[in-house]
């Protein structure tokens, strides 16, 4: 739906009651304002933010500073000069796969001419007229990988988000 979204705790999206969340494929956009102790900071350790679990990949920012993306375990990425004592914010981009869009949009009509296998017949017009599904489908594909009862794929942030010191 475009609306924001709080969740009190990290939660895998395709868990989620909502169809717009369960079924969502994209970008979600978690912050976060850390309190890191001064001591933590002494002797200047190596500071790393261990984001646990994600599905499937995250770029990673705080106070403002772009340290990077993770897309494999661990997913983990130094902090560097970027987080200080005190107050610090935490952003993360995490983005998820395909499938679960494809499975959602199996549940609507179909929006274009198919054979039993799923593969696609012909172009449908409203694609060659560069419009919208009729049907209100996001995604398109010449073959049907999915269907409405395949299993979604976890997503989201699912932690736990931890602050590791290495010494």
């Amino acid at each position: 739906s475009g609306e924001p979204v709080t969740f009190d705790e990290l939660a895998d999206w395709s868990l989620r009651s909502e169809e717009s969340i369960r079924y969502y494929s994209g970008t979600a956009t978690y912050a976060k304002t850390i309190e890191i102790p001064e001591a933590v900071f002494k002797d200047r350790p190596p500071l790393f933010i261990d984001l646990g679990r994600v599905e499937a990949m995250a770029s990673v920012s705080m106070n403002g500073n772009e340290l990077g993306i993770v897309w494999k375990r661990p997913f983990r990425i130094a902090l560097g000069d970027a987080a200080r004592p005190g107050k610090n914010t935490l952003l993360l981009r995490v983005v998820n796969l395909w499938p679960n869009r494809m499975i959602g949009d199996e549940r609507l009509p179909s929006d274009s001419e198919r054979d039993e296998y799923g593969t696609l017949k012909l172009w449908p017009q409203w694609l060659l007229e560069n419009g919208k599904s009729p049907t209100g489908r996001v995604t398109f594909a010449t073959w049907r990988h999915w269907t409405a009862d395949s299993p979604l794929m976890p997503s989201g942030l699912l932690g736990p988000v931890t602050l590791v010191r290495e010494e």
